[in-house]
């Protein structure tokens, strides 16, 4: 609709905000955004000049609280202006210059995307994709490292479009390194939700989204170079094509105190705010809550008598998926939870099944009990036989199994571990 005007084009007649978002807010459970905290909210609220003693300081807190969730001592991390496929494109565009090797280990339709943004800048892009329910192989990998040689190879911790977890990730690191190649990991949905040693498991780039496992907004992401990857930035022979992208140019904001282009200021305090939560609980408490919430989601849904797409060997933790009943489509069972139960879940791209986040603030006790609820209320609505009160009660069982509360933080490491070892198995 358009109001009449003397001249030109139509003055608009739109909606306030209030008028188009629900009454009740939705519980945000798909597999990102996710509902942030208050802290981050607020912070969000917040604008300061971009430049300046003030931000300066904000800035150095953000570099110092994401090394520690990076787990690397390498000076080099640095923010984006932009979703984390912003700083995927950061990473391939500095470390890759025209007609190098870049070898991408295809697990789904987000790894797959590194091997577009290094296509865009001329490099000779290889593949091997990983079939849809497993994790890579690191003999496999290994055996095309040595055919193709390349300088970089690029592979994702948490493939979040089917929900597969590449557990070899620090062998296929480690192995790589001994090659000689540069080694960039996508962590989006997987950073402050299970370990990922940057350092010790010999990680060149770390990439991530502020949307997901850190509990911040979307549009301000973060990686991290180390100290090889950062020389290799340095000394390339052309610049690079993209100059919002130039990792040089930003070190002058992230490491200068100087002007690269106007920083998103709002969403950097916000994140400040996240990464200081995550350090408040600590990587450990954080990596068992997790662990502990997943399990026991996936216990319930199982116990509804359902079934889950990905097999344990290779199952990510971060993002549950399910399969989809006959005679369903993702569609209709993601608007009949969001619209009878007010709780979001997302379909997939190109796989039969919904999915289930399990990052960040999804991961507590009661946004699971009332998802549970709501996506066995979805199916038996839309005419799938399901056993709602068993599903509940193994999801009550798993998480009196480990106590919320008084659990020894080693300990649940240790069952992260034996789990891990068990997928292998």
């Amino acid at each position: 609709m358009t109001s009449a005007s003397s001249q030109g084009i139509p003055r608009p007649i739109v909606k306030t905000l209030d008028e188009i978002l629900p009454h009740e807010p939705l519980l945000m459970m798909g597999a990102g955004p996710v509902p942030i905290p208050e802290r981050v909210a607020r912070a969000n609220s917040m604008v300061i000049n971009h430049l300046g003693d003030v931000m300066a300081s904000v800035i150095d807190q953000v570099k110092s609280m994401a090394r520690y969730v990076f787990q690397t001592e390498s000076k080099w991390v640095l923010g984006v202006a932009g979703p984390a496929s912003a700083a995927m494109e950061m990473a391939v565009s500095n470390l890759l210059e025209p007609n190098e090797k870049i070898l991408c280990i295809n697990n789904g339709f987000f790894s797959h995307r590194m091997s577009e943004m290094a296509t865009r800048v001329g490099a000779e892009v290889h593949q091997l994709d990983i079939d849809t329910h497993q994790a890579a192989d690191p003999d496999r990998v290994e055996k095309v490292i040595k055919e193709v040689q390349p300088k970089v190879v690029t592979l994702v911790q948490g493939e979040t479009s089917n929900t597969v977890f590449n557990h070899t990730l620090e062998e296929i690191s480690k192995m790589a390194k001994r090659y000689g190649c540069l080694v960039v990991v996508d962590a989006v949905c997987t950073l402050s939700t299970m370990p990922l040693k940057m350092d010790e498991w010999q990680v060149d780039v770390v990439i991530t989204g502020g949307q997901k496992g850190l509990s911040s907004i979307p549009g301000v992401s973060l990686l991290a170079f180390s100290d090889e990857a950062w020389n290799t930035v340095k000394t390339r022979t052309v610049p690079t094509a993209q100059w919002c992208f130039d990792a040089q140019l930003a070190a002058n904001f992230w490491h200068n105190d100087g002007y690269h282009y106007t920083a998103p200021v709002s969403g950097i305090m916000a994140l400040h705010e996240a990464l200081k939560l995550v350090c408040d609980e600590t990587l450990e408490s954080r990596f068992a809550r997790h662990l502990r919430c997943s399990k026991a989601l996936q216990e319930g849904i199982e116990g509804l008598g359902l079934s889950l797409f990905i097999p344990p060997s290779a199952r990510l933790n971060s993002v549950v998926g399910i399969n989809i009943p006959d005679g369903l489509n993702a569609k209709q069972i993601c608007r009949h939870i969001s619209e009878v139960y007010r709780v979001e879940i997302a379909g997939s791209f190109g796989q039969p099944i919904v999915r289930i986040g399990q990052m960040g603030e999804q991961c507590r006790e009661h946004n699971l009990f009332r998802t549970l609820h709501a996506f066995g209320s979805t199916m038996r609505d839309l005419g799938v036989k399901v056993d709602q009160p068993n599903g509940m009660a193994a999801m009550e069982a798993y998480l009196q199994s480990i106590p919320r509360e008084g659990a020894n933080k080693s300990s649940e490491l240790q069952s992260y571990q034996r789990n891990d070892q068990s997928r292998q198995e």
